[in-house]
């Protein structure tokens, strides 16, 4: 524990585990269940019929995972209190056809997902995971957690002007990391692929693989008041949300039902089956109310009273670019978590969620921060306004202040995860 720190950080402790086991999005999922599993939490199919006893359960879909429990005394028009996150993060994914290479090097073909800084990922020992998709029609997760590729960046001997003009990177050329000596050999990734997961390379019929930087996270700093970690943004969050879910289920007397959607595909726009643009959240949360015995009304009346914090992690003030910030808004970490507001509707709170939310940190007895951007510089987004958008409830942007955000490694205050599900707990619980 740091010699300034007033909380315990086994929660901390428990998030660099999570992030550790969880490098691809459908690990970050599987990560979740299983804590949710151990909290008496137990996985429902799409495809099987529900019913509408009380008690803990979850949907799994690809990199997405939606849970909800529904108390002793819910009726189908009770509303929804709900923790929204993403699982994904801005990295490196195999293409279609992986193997490349180019005088004596191979190479492994990769496209760019989101919006990385690409700099962070030059020099890094990276592993490879994912899942595979199978002949028979199931799925499996791949995790290579070892140092297995790495993107060279050129010497500066090569190209003086760097100094100069800074490092200029072609995306398509610069940013193909090698793995092995020889020749191209097609079909060599997937055979080390099939032989890491036990399987027969000829049996895997499709892949979702990507990158991840494999040096684990750490506490940073003259007395570890830091985590530095890869995927704060947003497993940050998803790690929050999950124990503030398991924590609000043991509640007693909960007036709302208390939910975690976690959603794929953020940093790409949300537009997918498993984004918070898609029909996923929506869908579960109308078969709840049905499955209790609820009409179209009652759907209506529980939506009318449901609120929705879309926690993703925001910037914390840049010491060294203090101008890129609003002059009167400047989060600082282990202040607790930062309200997002913005006018545009780039975040979706607005007076009434800041109020709900401002609540709870009280209740919570957890100090709460604003962030706006400067107005001369462009605003992030995340699901909170196209939750609020497509699903008409009262939705409020919030999280924890970050450094370094989309690079390979992130920087928190250690303190502010444990805040944040702290809040989150007192959120859910109304």
């Amino acid at each position: 524990m740091s010699a300034q720190s007033r909380f315990d950080r086994s929660h901390t402790d428990d998030l660099a585990d999570f992030i550790a086991a969880s490098p691809s999005p459908y690990h970050a999922v599987a990560s979740s269940a299983e804590r949710l599993e151990k909290a008496g939490f137990r996985q429902v199919a799409e495809t099987d019929a529900w019913t509408g006893e009380a008690g803990g359960r979850y949907v799994l879909r690809g990199g997405a995972i939606v849970a909800w429990y529904v108390p002793e005394h819910a009726r189908p028009e009770t509303p929804f209190r709900i923790v929204g996150a993403h699982t994904d993060s801005p990295n490196l994914r195999v293409k279609p056809l992986p193997d490349s290479g180019a005088y004596g090097w191979r190479q492994v073909a990769v496209e760019i997902y989101g919006g990385p800084l690409l700099n962070s990922w030059l020099d890094r020992d990276l592993g490879l995971s994912g899942r595979i998709a199978l002949r028979d029609g199931t799925t499996r997760l791949v995790a290579v957690d070892r140092p297995l590729l790495r993107v060279p960046q050129l010497a500066i001997h090569l190209d003086r002007s760097i100094g100069e003009k800074g490092l200029q990177l072609d995306r398509q050329r610069h940013t193909q990391p090698i793995w092995a000596l020889g020749a191209v050999d097609e079909g060599a990734l997937i055979r080390f692929v099939a032989e890491e997961a036990g399987v027969e390379a000829p049996a895997i019929v499709g892949w979702d693989l990507m990158t991840h930087d494999v040096q684990p996270p750490a506490y940073l700093g003259r007395d570890q008041e830091f985590l530095a970690a890869a995927r704060l943004d947003n497993q940050l969050s998803v790690h929050a949300g999950t124990a503030a879910l398991t924590a609000a289920a043991g509640s007693p007397d909960l007036p709302y039902i208390p939910v975690l959607a976690a959603f794929d595909h953020e940093e790409n726009g949300s537009e997918a089956d498993t984004g918070a643009g898609g029909p996923l959240l929506g869908a579960i949360l109308e078969r709840s109310v049905y499955a209790r015995g609820g009409s179209y009304d009652d759907r209506a009346r529980a939506f009318a009273g449901t609120i929705c914090a879309s926690a993703d992690t925001g910037h914390a003030v840049h010491p060294n670019y203090p101008e890129r910030h609003d002059p009167t808004h400047r989060p600082m970490p282990n202040h607790g978590p930062i309200l997002k507001v913005n006018v545009n509707q780039r975040y979706a709170t607005d007076g009434v969620g800041r109020g709900v939310f401002t609540a709870a940190c009280d209740r919570a007895g957890v100090p709460v921060q604003a962030f706006v951007s400067n107005n001369a510089m462009p605003c992030g987004t995340t699901i909170g306004p196209i939750t609020a958008a497509r699903h008409g409830i009262t939705t409020v942007d919030v999280g924890v202040p970050i450094l370094s955000m989309h690079s390979a490694r992130e920087l928190c205050g250690a303190d502010d995860p444990y805040l944040l599900a702290r809040a989150l707990t007192a959120f859910l619980e109304g």
